[in-house]
């Protein structure tokens, strides 16, 4: 008994009960245009006329307006916002966004017309049926009642309703609930089918969510490289200068104060760096709300560090490292200079954590078709224990080469070990 009742009255039928019930109230100008369309060909008078006839009649013109209506953009989106908040189904079966393609728009047609119509039924019965079964529950109470213009209209001064009213009236009330639970959970089945996603909608949610992901690699890969290479550059030069200090009177100050430049240098360098990162993170942010975020707009980062910064990062790295560049580097374009910088920057980080202070040298050949970046230092006498698929720094090396087309190797070769990242210009 309690289920039955829930499953009338609860909480998700009330709801539903709801949605219909604006479903109706979104029928009534479509049923007013074919009142008057009706009552014109029929030459009843007055709008509101007492015909049942103009009535259905209406009705029945109303429910191809609603699925022309239906074709506009807003209605998917309206029909979807209504349906997520009363229908009671989860809100990842329905569609975001307006009906793409004649499929899609068919479907949401199909959905507004059922829901209306539907809608309309349900709030009318809703309307009229409750005072009439409250009358027919007076009426053993309420000699007036049986007795009047309106209870003779409707048959009620019949005596056998005297003892048949109050039953009467409570099932009349019990029906129009079974049949508004009945109907909500008609259109609750339909909902997901008619306002679900269709196969391009399932395809942009996939791009969306492929670029989505792509963005945070970018992120990823911007942030592990300028950080990265900061903490291990900083960490190797403040070590060389405490053990140069450790020597005593004799320590060379020189070297000291070289290192401790190269840090300073280096962590503002990375200051800048790590601004521009989040502000990318920010415009990201913006975008996914709605906001426009281009390259250059206002307030949005300028261009990352590039190739005209790389003498800056190569001092920083120590005086161990020495750079060799062959060619103009001028007509560069943007995208490639950004990613060379980064490039170099991983292959400088991987180096200082590996090559155990061995001198490395950086070498950009630009004479050729072909861009090469080639990097080298001496094996440790210990090497590091391998990975099956390299470090992060190894494979953001590998994914910034294969980005611009191009191809990166890397591995010891003649006692070093060696980095060559070629790149299409």
């Amino acid at each position: 008994m309690r289920r039955c009742a829930v499953a009338l009255l609860g909480q998700r039928a009330r709801r539903r009960w709801l949605h219909l019930i604006v479903g109706g109230a979104l029928f009534m100008p479509f049923w007013m245009v074919g009142s008057v369309v009706v009552g014109a060909l029929l030459g009843a008078g007055g709008l509101f006329t007492g015909s049942l006839a103009v009535q259905f009649g209406a009705y029945a013109v109303g429910l191809p307006l609603v699925a022309v209506a239906a074709l506009f953009p807003l209605a998917r989106p309206m029909s979807v916002a209504a349906a997520r908040a009363l229908c009671g189904v989860p809100a990842d079966r329905y569609a975001d966004g307006p009906a793409q393609g004649p499929a899609a728009r068919a479907r949401t047609a199909g959905w507004f017309t059922l829901h209306l119509g539907a809608g309309a039924l349900v709030s009318g019965a809703t309307l009229a049926l409750p005072p009439f079964a409250v009358s027919v529950m007076a009426l053993p109470f309420s000699p007036a009642l049986r007795e009047s213009e309106l209870g003779r209209l409707w048959g009620l001064d019949r005596p056998w309703w005297s003892w048949a009213a109050l039953p009467a009236g409570l099932l009349m009330l019990l029906a129009l609930a079974a049949a508004a639970a009945g109907t909500g959970a008609l259109l609750a089945l339909q909902a997901p089918r008619l306002l679900g996603p269709s196969p391009a909608d399932r395809l942009a949610a996939a791009e969306r969510r492929a670029a989505e992901a792509e963005s945070r690699n970018r992120l990823a890969r911007e942030l592990h490289d300028s950080v990265g290479h900061a903490l291990s550059a900083v960490t190797l030069q403040a070590g060389a200068a405490r053990r140069v200090l450790d020597g005593g009177a004799g320590a060379d100050l020189a070297f000291v104060r070289e290192a401790l430049t190269a840090i300073e240098e280096t962590t503002r360098r990375t200051v800048g760096e790590l601004d521009w990162v989040l502000g990318l993170l920010r415009q990201d942010a913006q975008a996914g709300e709605g906001g426009e975020a281009g390259e250059s707009g206002a307030g949005g980062p300028g261009p990352g560090p590039g190739l005209d910064a790389l003498e800056s990062l190569v001092r920083g790295a120590g005086p161990k490292v020495a750079l060799t560049v062959s060619g103009d580097l001028a007509p560069v374009p943007e995208a490639l200079s950004r990613e060379a910088y980064r490039i170099v920057q991983e292959g400088l980080t991987n180096a200082a954590r590996h090559a155990g202070g061995e001198p490395v040298s950086v070498r950009l050949d630009a004479r050729t078709e072909e861009w090469e970046i080639s990097m080298e230092n001496p094996l440790p006498a210990r090497p590091p224990v391998a990975r099956p698929n390299g470090g992060r720094g190894l494979r953001g090396i590998g994914e910034r080469a294969r980005l611009l087309g191009g191809t990166a190797e890397a591995g010891p070769a003649d006692g070093v070990w060696r980095l060559v990242v070629r790149i299409p210009r």
